[in-house]
């Protein structure tokens, strides 16, 4: 099969993370038989210093016609002023609206390899498997906002529709019924009319889902139950404001924000991103973790459809977690940490060598084969 991809590497150590990816899937067209056309676009910093557009029209061209949209990481530090005018990030916001991806996907998952470097106890974390499904196009982040003309005084207004809620729900609800039929609501119904409407909504959509049990939690108590017992999470339905906190405060359940890979869902497009930034004091330095960019690949071919090809990929990084072959951010620094092309390069070997797990460490911490 032939597809073609677009590839928004971004800022920072996006490019880097990427080109990761991109070798993780270029060893699965190998094997499986597929060709996978990539066209680059830009985005964020990089597009405004080319162009002096965060979003340039020509990468909202490239998107639309793709069968998938790879994504890196947008932002500098120059940018970092939330006074500015023209910023990076509404790069990312704009390209949501434009391409109506209104569902943003986060699995988080506690691997055992990893429980160690969680600064959550073994017990409470160990078999923590959650599907965070946040709505991407709604509420506060795109709300009318204005500030007086003094400066004393502002708002940020947050609006929702039934069918924005309606939506999303009904596939998390089928996500649920996959897994182990439990979603949780985590609204603020206490003080939010928003919220209320969310509430009521999505109350009434799960009666089409009678296998599914409903939890309502308010978003302080979830923050709370979330670190205590994540493991009584399923699948967690929310709004984009508090989707936005609760997906960066479940990423330190895996032990590092560099495993946590993502996918924003439209009606006609999707986009797939690690979770994390563009760590800027990284860049160029080869030490950045590209796990969740190697990840987002595998959600990429399980959204086209391709589920082998992307078991092939999950299957690749567990045995770069067995073997120790990770970045520094697992590893810490009194052990031997793998360069972030090493760890790619290890990817990519093992899918294409998949019957063989004999690993010969002198040739890996030479950069030359990593599989014999």
């Amino acid at each position: 099969m032939k597809y073609t991809i677009a590839v928004i590497p971004g800022d920072g150590i996006g490019p880097e993370v990427t080109n990761q990816a991109k070798k993780a899937l270029d060893a699965v067209a190998e094997i499986y038989d597929h060709v996978f056309l990539y066209k680059e676009a830009q985005i964020g910093a990089c597009a405004i210093e080319a162009t002096g557009n965060p979003l340039p029209e020509e990468t909202i061209k490239i998107c639309k016609k793709a069968d998938a949209i790879l994504y890196g990481a947008i932002g500098d530090p120059k940018y970092s002023d939330p006074s500015l005018r023209i910023r990076p990030e509404q790069g990312l916001l704009n390209l949501r609206q434009e391409l109506d991806l209104f569902c943003n996907i986060n699995p988080v998952r506690a691997y055992d390899q990893l429980i160690k470097n969680s600064p959550l106890r073994r017990e409470i974390i160990k078999g923590t498997d959650i599907v965070i499904f946040r709505e991407l196009t709604g509420g506060i982040y795109y709300g009318k906002k204005e500030i007086s003309k003094d400066g004393l005084s502002a708002f940020d207004v947050c609006s929702y529709n039934v069918a924005q809620i309606s939506r999303i729900t009904h596939l998390a609800f089928k996500a649920a019924q996959g897994r182990r039929n439990k979603v949780t609501l985590i609204d603020k119904s206490n003080v939010l009319e928003t919220s209320r409407l969310w509430r009521k909504t999505v109350t009434e959509i799960s009666k089409e889902y009678k296998n599914v049990e409903l939890e309502h939690l308010y978003a302080d108590n979830a923050a709370m139950k979330l670190i205590l017992n994540p493991k009584n999470f399923d699948v967690i339905l929310t709004e984009n404001f508090i989707g936005d906190i609760i997906s960066d405060e479940a990423s330190v359940i895996s032990g590092s924000i560099g495993l946590l890979a993502s996918s924003s869902i439209g009606n006609e497009n999707a986009l797939f991103a690690p979770v994390h930034g563009t760590f800027p004091e990284a860049k160029g330095k080869d030490i950045a973790n590209p796990l969740a960019s190697i990840l987002s690949a595998a959600l990429m071919l399980d959204h086209l459809g391709l589920h082998e090809e992307a078991n092939a990929i999950e299957r690749a990084v567990e045995k770069s977690l067995d073997l120790n072959i990770t970045t520094v951010d697992i590893k810490g620094k009194n052990k031997y940490a793998a360069p972030t092309s090493k760890v790619g390069d290890f990817i990519a070997d093992y899918i294409l060598n998949q019957q063989d797990s004999n690993l010969n460490f002198r040739n890996i911490h030479a950069g030359q084969s990593t599989i014999i």
